[in-house]
């Protein structure tokens, strides 16, 4: 469980990433493949990626396949993004990339700054800049099924300009992500919001804002509520007076709460769901496990989700 002090947008790492630049000769890069495991080829072009977050992480090594080797920074669910101090390993893992996919929004403060420490020269994939999304807004576009395909098109199209020669093989990989890797989430997305559309649900933060228009839910959490648990900063007592009444005279459906990032408010709200026998599930800010592929991950969130409605409504 994670507790922030302060606004977490408003965080900034460590001085220390001044001192990288000195290191990066004497450093190792760390990381896995985000290609599904499959072997970085031996004699062919191979594009290295970065991802600030294993989730766009594992979307970028799917598409990718066998031509690119992707490292993820951000893979211990325990991590906070917003506060992550970055190694000397990820100044060196930085560096020497061709393409470095940044979440954007306030949410990774570090990369910019550690992009300009290193004077790393690849491509740079900023999410809510391609996405039109300012600072100050909900950063958790992941959770968003049309951003999600708006950034699988932007990385595909940036393998291209770094490796014309298999442009083919992007468009592709793409294409199967699409069609096949997908096709569950997708699926379980459009027989959720046929099935229970309409239906008043309560959340603990921002990360759901973004899922629960696409499910068709109607998300009746005061949005004030959720960004401050986003964030970090304070909650108002109008804010909890209104979710206490909607759990007490059952307003709300079923509850979804980020089990990563259960602060004490979060708690109070969830004793209360439990008491007033509301079915609640979980979603998380990063893969769950770890080692997990982006669609299995939601998969399974959306399938808890599913149920909760299913026991709620009988």
């Amino acid at each position: 469980m994670r507790s922030f002090p302060m606004p977490r947008h408003l965080r900034a790492p460590a001085a220390g990433l001044v001192s990288f630049a000195l290191l990066l000769g004497a450093c190792t890069t760390t990381g896995s493949p985000g290609n599904g495991g499959l072997p970085v080829p031996s004699g062919k072009a191979v594009i290295e990626v970065v991802a600030a977050e294993n989730f766009w992480g594992s979307i970028a090594g799917q598409i990718g396949g066998n031509h690119v080797h992707v490292v993820s920074i951000i893979t211990n669910p325990n991590t906070d993004p917003h506060a992550y101090e970055p190694t000397a390993a990820d100044a060196r893992t930085m560096a020497i990339s061709q393409m470095v996919i940044e979440n954007g929004i306030g949410y990774d403060p570090w990369v910019p700054q550690l992009l300009k420490s290193t004077g790393a020269k690849g491509t740079v994939l900023d999410v809510g800049r391609l996405l039109g999304v300012a600072s100050g807004g909900n950063p958790h576009r992941w959770y968003n099924p049309s951003d999600v395909q708006t950034v699988t098109n932007q990385i595909t199209a940036d393998y291209q300009k770094l490796d014309p020669a298999d442009a083919a093989y992007f468009a592709q990989q793409q294409s199967a992500f699409n069609t096949v890797a997908l096709k569950q989430y997708d699926d379980l997305i459009a027989s959720i919001k046929s099935t229970y559309g309409g239906t008043p649900v309560g959340a603990s933060e921002s990360i759901f804002s973004m899922l629960a228009p696409a499910l068709g839910l109607n998300l009746i959490t005061p949005s004030s509520f959720l960004t401050a648990i986003s964030e970090g900063s304070e909650v108002t007592a109008a804010d909890k007076e209104t979710i206490d009444a909607q759990i007490q005279q059952h307003q709300i459906k079923i509850y979804v709460y980020n089990s990563q990032n259960v602060t004490p408010d979060v708690q109070a709200q969830l004793q209360k769901v439990k008491a007033a026998h509301i079915p609640y599930t979980t979603i998380t800010e990063t893969l769950q496990p770890a080692n997990s592929s982006y669609q299995a991950w939601q998969t399974r969130q959306l399938l808890g989700i599913q149920s909760a409605l299913a026991q709620a409504t009988g």
